[in-house]
């Protein structure tokens, strides 16, 4: 595995580059230079990557799965004053957008600074006040006073991406960081650590790395990647919101700091028990903390690459991550090495056989 400073370097790279549904290019880019050399590289036309080993095609086909793409939103209507309005691109909850910063993608491909504004407490009735909040009563402010000056000074136009404004930095000695879209540019930088990784090493499958876009807006990316990969088996890396904070000890099952998570169940995906159970012995032979977690909502590229051609057994490697589809989360960075390794042990010791019984 790289050294820890380059593990971190990556992670904080992939985490700064922009990327809402549809325009995840800057960070294909980044994936993109950080593969080369470690097999064929490929791209189809919505922005999926793929990454395939030279090793022999008779070979069992194992698929890593991560998505590129990160909650953020899009500006809908440029208001005369020069206000940019907006709707959400994935999964938002009103009272974590506004008095954030956001950085919104101008004509010539820059970004612009902006607020996240809503009409001022001194300017509220009491009924304003105390009313749910909405969407639609915010708006994102770059500091101009009319249309024109939004749109011919600073590039502003319909449809324009809009990502939040956080860069990510690392607490070295409490193994924290701190950043922007670990969900889920965390299974990106483990899809290509696992490649690095095994790179030289002799297996008896294949790997095909997919980091597929669009998953925040129901898994779109991932269920051309699956018909086009055609795996035997998958495993689907994942930021998983943590529930440390928010759950009373006893139901916790996605700390930050206590291992991996692999749930047996969410909105939209069984796990195979046959291959969740194989691996959950894996970590436990080989000393690798993990968690199981049963969830109720929720879901994962797992649930299109599972259905994907006559049926994929496929797991979830999902990192642990607090405050998950807001401007900010928190990750351990233990975590996310202990999800390379489980996946890389995992690897090692399957083959024809051992899938078969999958």
């Amino acid at each position: 595995m790289k050294e820890k400073d380059e593990l971190v370097a990556l992670i904080r790279e992939l985490s700064d580059d922009n990327g809402i549904y549809g325009f995840e290019d800057d960070v294909v880019a980044s994936i993109r230079k950080h593969t080369e050399g470690l097999g064929r590289q490929r791209q189809d036309s919505l922005l999926n990557f793929y990454l395939e080993d030279d090793r022999d095609k008779s070979l069992p086909l194992v698929q890593l799965d991560c998505h590129t793409d990160e909650v953020g939103f899009m500006v809908r209507a440029i208001r005369p004053d020069g206000m940019l309005e907006f709707m959400t691109i994935g999964g938002w909850v009103a009272s974590n957008i506004p008095a954030h910063t956001v950085r919104v993608k101008s004509a010539d491909g820059s970004y612009v600074t902006g607020v996240i504004a809503s009409k001022p407490p001194h300017y509220m009735s009491e009924a304003e006040k105390k009313a749910p909040l909405d969407v639609s009563q915010f708006v994102i402010d770059i500091g101009v006073s009319s249309a024109e000056e939004a749109i011919e000074d600073y590039g502003m136009r319909i449809a324009a991406p809009v990502v939040p404004d956080a860069a990510s930095f690392f607490d070295s000695t409490h193994d924290r960081i701190f950043g922007k879209a670990f969900d889920n540019r965390l299974g990106c930088a483990s899809v290509i650590s696992v490649f690095s990784d095994l790179k030289n090493e002799k297996l008896s499958v294949r790997l095909t790395g997919a980091f597929a876009s669009q998953e925040e807006v129901g898994v779109r990316g991932a269920t051309v990647a699956a018909n086009h990969v055609k795996p035997d088996v998958a495993i689907v890396f994942e930021g998983c919101p943590a529930d440390d904070t928010v759950l009373p000890g006893y139901q916790v099952q996605t700390a930050i700091g206590k291992g991996p998570m692999l749930r047996h169940i969410d909105a939209r995906m069984i796990t195979n028990p046959r291959f969740q159970r194989f691996a959950l012995d894996v970590a436990r032979e080989e000393g690798i903390p993990v968690q199981e977690a049963v969830r109720t909502g929720g879901g994962t590229n797992g649930s299109a690459i599972s259905l994907s051609n006559l049926g994929v057994p496929s797991i979830v490697i999902g990192i642990p991550v607090r405050y998950a589809h807001t401007h900010w989360g928190i990750s351990s960075l233990s975590d996310f090495t202990n999800g390379v390794k489980l996946a890389e042990a995992i690897i090692r010791r399957l083959d024809k056989d051992t899938i078969g019984r999958f």
